[in-house]
């Protein structure tokens, strides 16, 4: 044919994978499963911080502030049949950026580094990394095995089948879900700009909405006063079985 007919046509957008999260309940056990089977720092610190799976396996104990309770984020470790398992700098320039953790995150952290220390006695630790390879403390880990180690983990215990993605969009749902603010959220999570922030990681559940609507019931029964009343009776009653 002379012309082709699907010039001008646009395509639907693509649609991602639909994210996962854990609810409380799965949360709660799968940290207690998590802790039994050795892998406690690793998820807890994926889940508390919402680092992406190469930005926390990229991480070096120079980049634990323990005077100011921060993690300076860095680095980021990808792996490619190509180039094997490999460190860069992190995704863009908002990537960079300074974390706070939890108390109980860097008591464990502190743990960690003892271990360390005792296992490698004449490695320099400042400049290896955390969650390390099997080639040593300076050598990071495979970022796909450590996502075939979630898999493996999930299925073992009867959890959802989450990747490492899921427990950094299981963090940004239970920070805005706990009220942090969206500009927060935002840097921690190092997102360019915050519309991005609740496009891609907010999970809507049914009690957001309902604290959300709560919110609004609220305001306009200060500004409306008495005229607002028959209203919460309507809506009271309709909601009556």
């Amino acid at each position: 044919i002379r012309t082709n007919p699907a010039i001008g046509c646009k395509l639907p957008p693509k649609r991602g994978r639909e994210m996962q999260v854990l609810s409380r309940q799965e949360l709660q056990r799968f940290l207690i499963q998590a802790k039994a089977d050795g892998y406690f720092e690793l998820f807890l610190l994926d889940l508390s911080t919402g680092l992406r799976r190469g930005e926390c396996l990229g991480l070096q104990w120079r980049d634990v502030d323990t005077t100011h309770a921060l993690l300076h984020v860095e680095r980021h470790v990808t792996h490619t049949t190509a180039q094997g398992t490999v460190v860069s700098s992190p995704k863009t320039a908002a990537s960079v950026r300074a974390v706070p953790l939890l108390g109980s995150m860097l008591s464990l952290l502190r743990q960690l580094r003892t271990q360390q220390q005792e296992s490698f006695p004449d490695a320099v630790l400042e400049e290896s990394f955390l969650f390390h390879g099997q080639a040593g403390p300076f050598s990071p880990r495979d970022p796909n095995a450590v996502t075939r180690r979630v898999k493996r983990f999930m299925k073992r215990h009867g959890l959802p089948d989450l990747s490492p993605h899921d427990l950094r969009h299981s963090c940004a749902t239970l920070l805005l879900g706990s009220g942090a603010d969206i500009k927060s959220v935002q840097e921690i999570l190092g997102h360019t700009n915050a519309s991005f922030t609740l496009d891609t990681y907010t999970h809507v559940n049914g009690d957001m909405q309902k604290q959300a609507a709560n919110i609004v019931g609220d305001f306009m029964a200060d500004i409306l006063g008495e005229e607002w009343k028959p209203w919460q009776e309507s809506e009271r009653t309709a909601r009556e079985p």
